[in-house]
């Protein structure tokens, strides 16, 4: 014949203090999810800068094939059309290039957002400390 342990009621201080244990619990998972949250932004933040300096680095090379091929064409002398065609050529790849570099940087920063689920959940923290929860 087993004996069932008596079970004896928690004290107030008992209750106090898993209480602020569970707090502090709840408020260390919601900073944990906040960073969780935020190093996804911040990671697509980053890699819509580096597309955008890409982007930027680009331009600039293509103002400078863009100069040399204007160059070529002011001091055109009925030889053919061969080198200042292939300076446009390279000018407008350069160009397409640096069009999609900013239009993935773009694409890329449309996804940085605020940690929204642990807004939410901090948001139901106070009504949860009421018992409303």
């Amino acid at each position: 014949m087993a004996i069932e342990p008596l079970r004896e009621e928690p004290t107030i201080g008992r209750l106090i203090k898993d209480a602020q244990s569970d707090f502090s619990t709840l408020l260390r998972k919601e900073i944990q999810l906040a960073k969780a949250e935020l190093k996804v932004s911040v990671t697509a933040g980053g890699m819509g800068a580096v597309y955008l300096a890409a982007a930027a680095f680009l331009l600039v090379l293509f103002v400078i094939i863009l100069s040399v091929a204007a160059a070529h064409f002011i001091h055109w002398n009925g030889d053919g059309l061969a080198l200042h065609w292939a300076f446009l050529i390279v000018a407008g790849f350069w160009f397409l290039i640096a069009l999609l570099m900013a239009l993935l940087g773009i694409r890329s920063f449309k996804r940085v957002k605020a940690p929204e689920r642990a807004i939410e959940q901090g948001r139901e923290i106070p009504r949860a400390l009421k018992g409303q929860a």
